[in-house]
């Protein structure tokens, strides 16, 4: 089943069109608890004549677990959910995620719409079909391909999102340049995202998610060239969940993230967009050195990092762990690292591997050499 991407200019009208386009004898909401503060008020009229009920999770990735699924898969069905009834995902990546999952898994899978409420889930998370959840320590171990029937995109919710937040979702569309062309990517090295114009960044989340689209339609269950996606991917997934395991976390100078870390997830983890932002300037690095990217280039986007994202903290004494951490991750064939490289921005090298003395020393360019 295709999803539809609709890029909203009237949230209320649009989604009711999609609940009435879509079967449902009962309507859900999927929210988290600070999305239900902020985010929900907004459309909470009309899911009111379609007598929805409220789900709340609690926020942050670390509560994309087993058990909250289990919460979801519970609530369903103690509110009579049948397999022709509809859930609504109201939140960030991880309600997305966790919400699709359970929508897809439910009565063998039952109808679901996205509505992404940060930037990261607008450009990345809802869109695509990936579902799942973390177990094992490990990000996304568990999960399903599951389309959303509807997934609506709107920037009203954006109003609602700190700095950091933003900077977060941002990574993903500058990851979306990368691969794509060298006029988006130089127009997102130039945007000002510190205080962004939403006007503005409606119009490139578009552009990013059309990116996004076009190959997941080449590619719906990344066989091929959706492998694209996973650039910056490898590294910054070491990077989040070393950030998780660490109790004196992993961040460091990254000036804008205590605003986000005191409302979105546990003190001293990593945003999910900072830990691409970083991985996507170690797995440049690798490109510049095994498939002949521009140092140039390299260095512009290192430096829109650091001057945006801060720095991470970890010395080479982590590098075990996070070779480990890489070893797990799930683009992996035996025991052997793969990466997206590039050769120049748009033109993508997928199924690459780097050794690990190569991985150390882009280690040490997030480190130090930018």
């Amino acid at each position: 089943m295709q999803q539809r991407v609709i890029i909203s200019q009237d949230i209320e009208h649009d989604l009711a069109q999609a609940i009435a386009e879509t079967e449902n004898d009962r309507v859900f909401v999927l929210t988290d608890d600070i999305t239900q503060e902020c985010c929900l008020p907004k459309v909470a009229s009309l899911f009111a004549k379609h007598n929805a009920t409220t789900i709340t999770i609690r926020h942050n990735d670390t509560n994309k677990t087993l058990a909250t699924l289990a919460d979801v898969w519970t609530a369903l069905q103690r509110g009579g959910a049948t397999r022709h009834s509809l859930l609504v995902n109201l939140g960030g990546g991880m309600v997305t995620d966790l919400g699709g999952f359970a929508a897809a898994t439910f009565k063998r899978g039952i109808n679901f719409i996205n509505i992404p409420t940060t930037l990261l889930a607008m450009v990345d998370a809802a869109v695509g079909g990936k579902t799942g959840i973390n177990f094992g320590g490990l990000k996304n171990e568990v999960g399903a391909f599951a389309n959303a029937r509807y997934v609506i995109v709107n920037t009203c919710f954006l109003d609602t999102l700190d700095t950091a937040n933003l900077c977060s979702g941002y990574a993903e569309m500058l990851k979306h340049s990368l691969i794509s062309n060298a006029q988006m990517w130089a127009e997102h090295v130039n945007f000002d995202i510190l205080q962004p114009d939403l006007a503005e960044l409606q119009r490139m989340v578009a552009a990013s998610i059309a990116v996004k689209e076009h190959i997941v339609a080449d590619d719906p269950h990344e066989h091929g060239i959706r492998k694209a996606l996973n650039f910056g991917h490898t590294i910054g997934h070491a990077l989040e969940e070393f950030s998780m395991q660490q109790p004196g976390g992993a961040v460091v100078s990254a000036r804008l993230l205590p605003l986000a870390r005191a409302r979105t997830a546990p003190k001293n983890t990593l945003l999910h967009g900072y830990a691409v932002a970083f991985g996507l300037i170690g797995e440049l690095y690798i490109s510049a050195r095994k498939a002949g990217f521009p140092t140039a280039r390299l260095h512009q986007t290192a430096r829109f990092i650091r001057e945006n994202y801060g720095a991470v903290a970890f010395t080479c004494d982590d590098y075990p762990t996070l070779l480990n951490l890489m070893r797990h991750d799930k683009k992996n064939t035996s025991d052997t690292i793969n990466f997206t490289l590039l050769h120049d921005i748009g033109d993508i090298r997928i199924n690459q591997t780097a050794t690990d003395e190569e991985i150390r020393e882009a280690l040490d360019f997030i480190r130090e050499g930018y």
